[in-house]
Parts: C-alpha cells; sequence; structure tokens
C-alpha cells in the first residue's frame, strides 16, 4: 500500500501564466529577504563579533567567552544564553505577531500585512544599527520579529493565491528562494565587513537589513491584492477583472465561481480558529503543525545560526570558516532553484521523502565521525580527509533541505488551507516555526555541550519519524486547484474519514 498517494492533478482552468503574475509573485517573494537576512546575519557571527559583544555584553558574555570557555572541550567552545536570547527574542515577537497577522491577512488583505512587515523589519534595522545601549538593541529586534511574523504570514498565501495551478509551486518556492538569498547576502556582507576596526563593521551589517524592508514595504504598494482577498471583502467585479488579468484571458467563468464559492463559505465564518479545530479541516490542521514542527528539527537553522561555530570546531580559522559558510549559503541557493523547477514535475511527496532520506543519511553519518573523533570528552581532531568528508556531509545535508523541506514546508501548508481558515492555518503554521526555532537557537549550545555527538542523532531520531509522516499521511497535491483540494483528502486512506462528501 502506498499510504500517501492520491491522484494528482485537478480542473484545468485554462489561462497562461502572465508577465503580470510572474512579475507580482517575484516581488512579493522579495518578503522572503527579511527572514533570510536575519537568519543569515546572525549566523554569520556578526553579532558575536568582539566589538558587539563589549559593547552590550562586557561582563556577561565577552570575559566568558575569552577567558573561561578557552579550556572547555570542542563540544561546550562557546554557551551564553544572555547572548542567544538576545538572538532568538525576534522568534518570539514573529511567534506573536504572526497571530495579529493573521487578523489584518484575513481583513484588510495580503497586501497591507506585507507593507507592515517590511515596515516593521524596516523600522528595527535603523534602531539596531544606531542602538548605543541594551535597550534599542532589544526593541530593534523586536520589532524586526514584527516584521518576520507578518512577512512569513502573508507572503506564502500570497503566492498560492496569485499563481496559476499549474505553476503553483515553483512560484511558491520563490519565496523559500529569497530566503536562501538573504542568507547568502548577509553571509557576504558580514565577511565584507567584520574586520572593520571599531562599531562601524557590525553596525554595517545591520544597517544593510533596511534594504530588504524597504523593497518589501515599497513593492507591497505597487502589488495588487489577490482576487481571493478581495472577494472577501466583498469586491466581486473587481477581483473578476482582477483575475482575468492575471490568467490572461476573459474565459475565467468556472475558476471564479469556485472562488465565490470559497468566499462565502469564508464569510459565514466568524472564528476561523474554532473553524480549523472541527474534524473536517483535521488534515489542515494536523499538517499545519507538524510540517513546520518536521521542518525546524531537521536541525537547518542550527545550522545557519551557528555555522561558523560548527565550522571553527573542525579546526579552521576564523576566516575559513566564513568562507565555509558562504558556500553554504552558495548550495542553499543553488538547490533551493532547482526545487523551483522540480517541485511541479516531480510532486511534493517525491521531494518530501528523498530529501528526508539524504538529510538522514547525512547527519547519522556526521554524527558518527564525530563521535569516533571527540567521543564523549570532546578532544580530538580530524584529518584532513575527514574534514572535507563532513563538508561534504554538510552540503549535501543542505542541499537535500533546500529542495525539500525548506521550501516545502511554506508551500504545503499555504496551498492545503480552505479559505474559511486559510488565515488561522497560516498562523499556526508561521507561529510553531517560529517556535521551534526559538527553542533551537536557545537551547542548542546547552544542549551541545551537555549532549555531545548525541545531539545529532537526537535530529536523525526526528528526521526518521517526519520521513514515515509523509509517506502515510501526505498525499500528493501538484496540479491541484486549492478551491479542490477536498478531493485529495477524500481519497487518502486516513483522511477520508474526516472529511465529508460535500
Amino acid at each position: 500500500m502506498e499510504g500517501g498517494l492520491a491522484q494528482s492533478g485537478g480542473r484545468n482552468y485554462g489561462g497562461k501564466p502572465t508577465t503580470l503574475v510572474m512579475v507580482t509573485c517575484l516581488v512579493a517573494a522579495t518578503g522572503g529577504l527579511i527572514f533570510g537576512y536575519d537568519i543569515g546575519i546572525i549566523g554569520s557571527g556578526a553579532t558575536t563579533t568582539d566589538d558587539f559583544v563589549k559593547k552590550f555584553f562586557p561582563s556577561i558574555v565577552y570575559v566568558k567567552m575569552k577567558y573561561e570557555m578557552r579550556y572547555e572541550d570542542e563540544y561546550c567552545q562557546f554557551d551564553s544564553q544572555m547572548l542567544t536570547f538576545f538572538s532568538s527574542s525576534l522568534y518570539l515577537a514573529a511567534l506573536v505577531a504572526s497571530f495579529f497577522a493573521s487578523y489584518v491577512t484575513r481583513a484588510l488583505g495580503r497586501k497591507i500585512s506585507m507593507f507592515l512587515g517590511g515596515l516593521f523589519f524596516l523600522l528595527g534595522s535603523i534602531l539596531n544599527s544606531v542602538a548605543t545601549n541594551i535597550e534599542m538593541l532589544v526593541i530593534g529586534r523586536l520589532l524586526l520579529g514584527v516584521g518576520v511574523g507578518f512577512g512569513n504570514q502573508s507572503v506564502p498565501i500570497y503566492l498560492s493565491e496569485m499563481a496559476p495551478t499549474k505553476i503553483r509551486g515553483a512560484l511558491s518556492i520563490c519565496f523559500q528562494m529569497a530566503i536562501t538569498i538573504g542568507i547568502l547576502i548577509a553571509s557576504l556582507v558580514h565577511y565584507s565587513t567584520y574586520k572593520i576596526e571599531g562599531e562601524w563593521g557590525w553596525r554595517a551589517s545591520l544597517a544593510f537589513a533596511a534594504v530588504p524592508g524597504l523593497i518589501m514595504a515599497l513593492g507591497s504598494l505597487f502589488l495588487p491584492d489577490t482576487p481571493n482577498s478581495i472577494l472577501v471583502r466583498g469586491h466581486n467585479e473587481k477581483a473578476k477583472k482582477l483575475l482575468q488579468k492575471i490568467r490572461g484571458t476573459e474565459q475565467v467563468d468556472e475558476e471564479f465561481q469556485d472562488l465565490i464559492d470559497a468566499s462565502e463559505a469564508a464569510k459565514k465564518v466568524q472564528n476561523p480558529w474554532k473553524t480549523i479545530t472541527q474534524p473536517r479541516y483535521r488534515p489542515q490542521l494536523v499538517l499545519c503543525i507538524l510540517i513546520p514542527f518536521f521542518q525546524q528539527l531537521t536541525g537547518i537553522n542550527i545550522l545557519m545560526f551557528f555555522g561558523p561555530f560548527l565550522f571553527k570546531s573542525l579546526g579552521v580559522g576564523e576566516d575559513v570558516a566564513l568562507l565555509y559558510t558562504i558556500i553554504t549559503g552558495i548550495v542553499n541557493v543553488l538547490a533551493t532553484f532547482a526545487a523551483i523547477f522540480l517541485v511541479d514535475k516531480l510532486g511534493r511527496r517525491i521531494l518530501f521523502l528523498e530529501g528526508g532520506i539524504q538529510i538522514t543519511i547525512c547527519q547519522a553519518v556526521s554524527g558518527i565521525l564525530i563521535s569516533l573523533r571527540f567521543g564523549f570528552a570532546g578532544e580530538g581532531f580530524f584529518t584532513r580527509g575527514e574534514t572535507y568528508l563532513i563538508l561534504f556531509l554538510v552540503y549535501a545535508y543542505v542541499a537535500a533541505f533546500a529542495w525539500s523541506w525548506g521550501p516545502l514546508g511554506w508551500l504545503v501548508p499555504s496551498e492545503i488551507c480552505p479559505l474559511e481558515i486559510l488565515s488561522a492555518g497560516q498562523a499556526i503554521n508561521v507561529s510553531i516555526n517560529m517556535l521551534l526555532t526559538f527553542v533551537l537557537a536557545q537551547g542548542f549550545l546547552s544542549m551541545y555541550c551537555h549532549m555531545k555527538f548525541g545531539l545529532f542523532l537526537f535530529f536523525v531520531g526526528f528526521q526518521i519519524m517526519m520521513t514515515i509522516f509523509i509517506y502515510f499521511f501526505v498525499p500528493e497535491m501538484k496540479q491541484v486547484p486549492i478551491e479542490d483540494m477536498n478531493r485529495v483528502w477524500r481519497a487518502h486512506w486516513f483522511w477520508q474519514d474526516f472529511v465529508p462528501d460535500c
């Protein structure tokens, strides 16, 4: 029995990908830059440079980093809860903001949410770059988090609603592509500025975050809202004209009628949070919880946040560690680019399953190699050949995530929820993602110090579970219109018991 399979494909609405829809989706996808740049600037080490730490965390962190920790084993090179809390606090702010963004996205439209996301991120980056005390730094960090929460809530929804069914996966993955580009840009910016004397290096890195924030805020002003959002707010004629424009044909009656039916169902729902808990929406609720849960427990953001730290534990210097981090970013971008071409041809399940297996193998082998060389004491070293093998495994792991769980973790939750629960489903997806990101970012250094090489095997256990979950419980949904997604659940061996026929 192929437990997760359901026949893909659906009604063909007609029309074609137009220049307008391609441009609007690409502009909207730049919202991923703000999330990616923040991950990259923290991961590249801009906020752990000597000048930054001495200014904001002098007595608690700097002395500990420079003197107390130099005698520890390779697993415990650096463990500061205060500094990691500064970095991870953004994700708590994003978690809270995603619930407010859910209301704004539903009531005022997707583009307003995107504009607010860019604006908050812009303000936060300016405040961080000119901060003179810890209070300014924290407030700026929280504003960045609000921006990320609004952006991650609205952009995936916008892309999935604007894109034609046949290329919905490819256009939606542009959001993840923007995240990876943001990470790479941040690494390059930090590599270019970290040797600048005094405060100007880290200030330049933090100030550059204003650029993606400005792009998102200004770009959203020139975007149309989605036909789905316009319909929910009662502007039927305007929605139909926009649909004809983005599909490049006057013959949109069938798709438009489906959108009307979906919007009428959405209008009847007063509380999408209560509605999504009903049995008929059980597949959406479960996937909106477990997909971001498993996505974070691949351990990817640990590498993105602490890449230079992990690379230095291989015995290389800071310059080389930063170069390895930049190469990681390049692999991430290229593999995500491959996903754009593969997702609507091979489908979601194939990429999920292949990626999960490759991620599991790479991390398991890495954990075994580290255990053999460093054991529980954390004392040892890698030979040159072993170092290259570890690097290969790291890059293969990043590539596997980038063409599977990375983009699909945002795509699938945004395309499975009908209009009446879409805002709630996406808010759950974002909040789970942000909560796990916070927990792992905050706890990783302590976990690595205490669990040793066992931390890698800890993640492997979840990677095995997530691959089994995809095989049995996630059906194929390529080229299925969002409005027709219930057909997929009714054909599934498990979910059919929850979803009614009408």
